[in-house]
């Protein structure tokens, strides 16, 4: 089920594989973000995490992440939240369980 992300502060995008096996705790993340239980949402091979409003502990957690070994672009990704309320981002994996990766354009 695609997830709904919120204009107006930055999200955090990470594939599912990646986190689990980066070592992050929730726990520790809602506590250095002040997340409520809606920012904090796992969808099949998504973990999307915002809107968070704190941009010195996103950047904080964006540096975690590739202390960790996280890669920019292959495990996680930010969405800046700049775009205006009446558009509406939905986030969903496009590989999984009954997916396959989208076929790139022809040049």
């Amino acid at each position: 089920m695609p997830l709904p992300i919120h204009s107006g502060a930055p999200t955090l995008i990470v594939r599912r594989a990646s986190y689990e096996g980066s070592g992050l705790a929730r726990s520790s993340i809602d506590e250095r973000l002040g997340l409520t239980p809606d920012e904090f949402r796992v969808e099949g091979e998504l973990v999307v995490i915002g809107p968070v409003y704190d941009t010195d502990a996103f950047t904080t957690l964006l540096d975690n992440l590739e202390q960790l070994g996280l890669v920019y672009d292959q495990d996680y990704f930010e969405l800046s939240g700049s775009w205006p309320d009446w558009v509406l981002v939905l986030a969903v994996s496009s590989t999984g369980p009954g997916r396959s990766k989208p076929s790139q354009p022809h040049s």
